[in-house]
């Protein structure tokens, strides 16, 4: 049996459950606009970027209290301010945030996170190049 050894090369997949799958394709197809690839009786499939994110379907779910997903953004500012326009709400923590709840950390990066329909929490970050 050929061994493939585990490397860089292979290209990452990203997962996040839900328990609702309609509410789960009007936020992650309608609000983020990433493209639908398929949708069967176990998960959604978008892609983000070239990145496959699967949207599994599961009985019940229990949301991290962390950040499950996130986006780098070139400009926060803008993307924070599209996203409200679709409804989107940005959550606020016991940390210093700007009137759009976007925290800018030590290293300069800024960061939002807002909430899926499920709870799951996902982000947007600007980061200093």
């Amino acid at each position: 049996m050929q061994t493939i050894p585990m490397d860089s090369s292979f290209q990452i997949m990203a997962f996040v459950g839900t328990r609702d799958a309609g509410k789960a394709r009007a936020f992650y197809g309608d609000k983020l606009g990433l493209r639908l690839l398929n949708e069967d009786n176990f998960a959604l499939e978008y892609d983000s970027n070239g990145t496959m994110l699967r949207v599994t379907r599961v009985p019940d779910l229990t949301p991290a209290k962390f950040t499950v997903l996130g986006w780098r953004v070139p400009d926060i500012v803008a993307a924070v301010k599209d996203l409200q326009t679709k409804g989107i709400t940005f959550e606020r923590y016991e940390f210093a945030q700007d009137e759009l709840g976007i925290w800018t950390s030590p290293s300069g990066a800024r960061v939002a996170w807002f909430k899926d329909p499920d709870g799951n929490i996902l982000s947007l970050s600007q980061h200093v190049d």
